[in-house]
């Protein structure tokens, strides 16, 4: 398996591996990939045999970006990389794929204290919660979004 940047010739792959983990994440079209991409602090895709099977969007303070997560986050923390989705393939889930996703990310962000996400509590991804927990998430709230999915707001001190 190889981590490395994402791409912008890599976003059809990731589009589609996107929408088909919805309602885990919410769903992207080409544009709003591309968005992200070009907003965020850090983007990565897992490769196998020259096939994408995940990839993840981070931000940083500042960016424009408008989620209401992100947005929760802004207003709590200053210095901090924001996991805003992290997807792996079905037939990739398991194997350890997401746990080297995260530990290539806290390498980029290194010096950046705390990493950030949250996970859908309504409708529930015990999936998420648990492998959160194992590495070292702590729930720091939790919010009612508009679009009615509840979440925990989690924190990762980097320090």
């Amino acid at each position: 398996m190889d981590i490395r940047r994402l791409l912008t010739d890599d976003l059809p792959a990731c589009v589609a591996l996107n929408n088909g983990a919805v309602p885990a994440v919410s769903e992207a079209d080409l544009a709003k990939m591309q968005t992200l991409l070009d907003e965020s602090l850090l983007s990565l895709v897992a490769e196998q045999e020259g096939e994408i099977v995940g990839f993840c969007v981070n931000f940083g303070p500042g960016a424009s970006y408008t989620s209401v997560n992100y947005l929760w986050f802004c207003e709590r923390y200053d210095d901090f990389a924001y996991l805003d989705r992290i997807v792996v393939s079905p037939d990739a889930r398991n194997t350890g794929i997401g746990t080297a996703m995260y530990a290539a990310v806290e390498e980029h962000v290194a010096g950046i204290p705390w990493l950030l996400c949250e996970v859908n509590l309504r409708p529930r991804n015990d999936g998420s919660l648990r492998f959160h927990d194992r590495i070292g998430f702590v729930e720091v709230g939790q919010q009612e979004t508009p679009y009615g999915v509840l979440v925990s707001m989690l924190a990762k001190d980097l320090r």
